[in-house]
């Protein structure tokens, strides 16, 4: 899920300043937490604490506000989030669902519960089947990588399961991509930058240099990238200096009922933690 947080922040500048090279600073005076990061929250917010996932959503939106100088919400999303009371989801088939959805997979005891999490979070708002595909294939592939699954066993599931097609390598769809924002258009070629990355940073930067919608095909390939690698220390630590203390401890929690150290696990490595 950290992994998810700092792909977003990386991405971040490169939203509508779009660029085809792996070659740029990670971190720099315009990064920022965006929409992606916080509903990643709130989706581990409601998770974990059983809250009403639009509720959780619609409250982490109203009280958290996207870096200063990078990109926010949707305009139906934020109709939805504006209202009185909760909305009826409205057929969303864009990549917001499958950007938030990690902490399913994080905190799923088996691949059925990361599923059912998954829809659930996502069908409040991204009800169009294209949006709920996208979001169950990116927790799908997350659980199967923490469950300790390799790169080919990932990519095979995720083909037979959701049809999306990952032939094509990193380079090959950076030639053709174009700024896209809906699930179809980015998860299989999210997936596919952290399934042919290295290793975490390669993973983001392959995201990154795709020329699209920069914050939300890396912190989609992060998410990934995270479980398949972990996240490297001093990543880990820059990353964390951009969250506000209320989202550090929601991860603080959540890395907790994983079984690892709670705060240590997530904020061992931040110097103002």
């Amino acid at each position: 899920m950290l992994g998810t947080i700092i792909g977003d922040i990386v991405g971040s500048p490169w939203e509508f300043r779009r660029i085809k090279t792996k070659d740029f600073p990670l971190f720099g005076d315009r990064n920022g937490i965006t929409d992606d990061t916080i509903l990643t929250i709130a989706v581990a917010d409601a998770l974990m604490n059983a809250r009403d996932p639009a509720e959780s959503l619609r409250d982490w939106a109203r009280r958290v506000k996207p870096g200063k100088h990078v990109a926010g919400y949707g305009k139906k999303f934020i109709n939805w989030v504006a209202a009185p009371t909760v909305q009826p989801p409205y057929g969303s088939l864009g990549n917001g669902g499958a950007m938030r959805v990690s902490p399913a997979a994080f905190l799923a005891r088996n691949l059925n519960d990361c599923l059912d999490m998954a829809r659930q979070v996502t069908e409040i708002t991204h009800n169009h089947p294209e949006g709920i595909r996208g979001a169950l294939a990116t927790a799908h592939a997350i659980f199967l990588a923490l469950d300790g699954q390799d790169a080919p066993t990932i990519r095979a599931a995720i083909v037979e399961t959701y049809d999306y097609d990952l032939s094509r390598s990193v380079d090959e769809i950076r030639v053709v991509h174009e700024y896209n924002e809906t699930a179809l258009g980015c998860v299989p070629e999210a997936l596919t930058c952290a399934l042919e990355a290295r290793d975490y940073e390669d993973a983001i930067r392959n995201a990154v240099s795709l020329g699209g919608d920069a914050d939300t095909l890396a912190s989609i390939a992060g998410g990934l990238a995270e479980a398949l690698f972990g996240i490297p220390d001093d990543l880990r630590a820059v990353g964390l200096a951009y969250l506000p203390e209320n989202m550090k401890e929601i991860l603080a929690v959540m890395y907790g009922s994983r079984g690892e150290s709670g705060a240590t696990a997530v904020l061992a490595s931040d110097p103002a933690g």
